[in-house]
């Protein structure tokens, strides 16, 4: 199968109190996004890598990869970013990651990719540890059962057709998502796959993030 990836890398670092974009935190020599992308500039599968960021900082920051890159300015959400790299897609199917979740694992995108092929969608997760309550007005209203949760990760993957389809039908009718997944979860008659993951691919966003890494790393 050939795939588009599509990194979403256009936040602001507000929450790792940077100061500055967290996709560009150097460790051990590289940036949070050489680690969050190098999985597929070498995957041959993989015919281009659109990353959404602001391209100044990147060939700052980075350089060029000559080939498969592909640099789109992100829009005002991560919403309107994701969009506007869905525009630039060419492939019939797409790898949505975030930039700042360095530590994906070959084995859990190789399965990602066989399941996308079959189900048209699919999305890496790992089930929730904590027993999870439902909460309003400081009472607990409802508790889940832990079986049936997931924590939803990136990447996630589609047929590109299905998922602009219900991109495009959210932001007509204003569907604020808080993933890309919750696009065909409500306008797709595709049920979304769950591909197991794992829970080093974990997502930096707090300044306790940057300095933790996974043992394996």
């Amino acid at each position: 199968m050939h795939y588009s990836a599509l990194i979403v890398a256009a936040g602001s670092g507000t929450r790792s109190q940077l100061g500055y974009n967290k996709v560009y935190y150097r460790f051990a020599g590289k940036t949070v996004l050489e680690y969050a992308t190098h999985l597929f500039f070498a995957d041959p599968d993989c015919k281009e890598v659109i990353i959404v960021t602001d391209s100044e900082t990147y060939r700052r920051e980075i350089g060029f990869h000559p080939g498969k890159l592909v640099l789109i300015q992100g829009g005002s959400t991560r919403q309107e970013s994701v969009y506007h790299g869905l525009m630039a897609v060419n492939q019939p199917y797409v790898l949505i990651h975030d930039g700042a979740r360095p530590w994906l694992e070959q084995e859990a995108l190789e399965q990602l990719k066989m399941a996308v092929v079959k189900y048209k969608a699919a999305c890496l997760g790992v089930k929730v540890k904590d027993t999870i309550k439902q909460v309003q007005d400081g009472y607990i209203q409802h508790t889940f059962d832990r079986s049936t949760l997931y924590s939803a990760q990136t990447p996630q993957a589609f047929s590109y057709d299905l998922l602009m389809n219900c991109v495009q039908r959210g932001m007509q009718e204003g569907l604020e998502a808080t993933d890309d997944s919750m696009f065909v979860e409500r306008y797709g008659q595709t049920p979304v796959r769950i591909v197991e993951g794992s829970y080093d691919n974990f997502k930096i966003t707090t300044p306790d993030d940057l300095v933790h890494r996974p043992k394996s790393k």
